[in-house]
């Protein structure tokens, strides 16, 4: 994920990354943030790649941030839009840019923290990731990669969409619960699976799409029939 701010004073849009920073580093979330001083600095950047998120202060020195908006939205429609300001007189014009939400100065961590907790509902699990202890070291994955996951003699093995296994030794129940995305569903004792790469489930089992069939405890067979239809048809809802 792409994030960009775009302050015209120095020490808030900095300031505002290290919170930022912070906020990823609690969703276990993986994103790069790019900062800009002005408008006319942050439109070239925004068409060369687009930001899945932008930060962007209404009141910037000569220039206005409803300006800068409108501009953004002729080749990007589909971006997160905050914008920063000290007042909600610009309200009407962001409703026109579709502005996502007005974080209004000073804010509180809390005003940041439920903010964020909102945002991260509408990114998908390729953005998340957990961080596993293996032999070699601290391992990152990213949810995207994780077909399904098993507790088997006292590690858990992780199996890769890359045909890769990582292992980790932790308790089941920790590492599950760090699988905070609706994608993933809890098949039984010591058995997890991601619902992306399921493309069928005929009442006892999850048949992936490489084949393999990941069983679902028979108590829990009729939750699994209703989540994965669930969702299926959330995925295939207009975003």
């Amino acid at each position: 994920m792409r994030i960009a701010i775009v302050d015209d004073i120095a020490a808030e849009r900095n300031h505002l990354k290290d919170r930022l920073n912070s906020q990823l580093v609690r969703l276990t979330l993986d994103a790069e943030i790019f900062v800009f001083g002005s408008g006319t600095a942050f439109l070239p950047a925004a068409r060369k790649e687009r930001f899945h998120l932008v930060f962007l202060d209404i009141y910037l020195e000569h220039e206005n941030g409803v300006d800068t908006a409108k501009e953004l939205r002729l080749f990007d429609p589909d971006c997160i839009l905050v914008f920063l300001t000290i007042s909600t007189d610009h309200a009407l014009d962001g409703f026109r840019v579709r502005a996502f939400h007005y974080l209004l100065k000073p804010y509180t961590e809390n005003e940041l923290t439920a903010l964020f907790d909102e945002i991260i509902k509408r990114f998908p699990a390729p953005d998340r990731y957990i961080e596993v202890n293996t032999v070699g070291g601290v391992q990152r994955l990213r949810f995207q990669e994780i077909l399904y996951a098993e507790h088997y003699r006292h590690q858990i093995h992780i199996y890769r969409f890359d045909g890769q296994k990582t292992v980790t030794r932790q308790t089941f129940r920790d590492f599950a619960a760090s699988l905070t995305d609706r994608c993933f569903f809890l098949c039984g004792r010591g058995l997890i699976v991601n619902l992306e790469y399921a493309k069928d489930f005929d009442g006892t089992d999850f048949i992936l799409k490489n084949g393999k069939r990941i069983p679902v405890s028979r108590d829990l067979a009729k939750t699994a029939r209703q989540t994965f239809g669930d969702f299926l048809f959330e995925r295939r809802l207009p975003s």
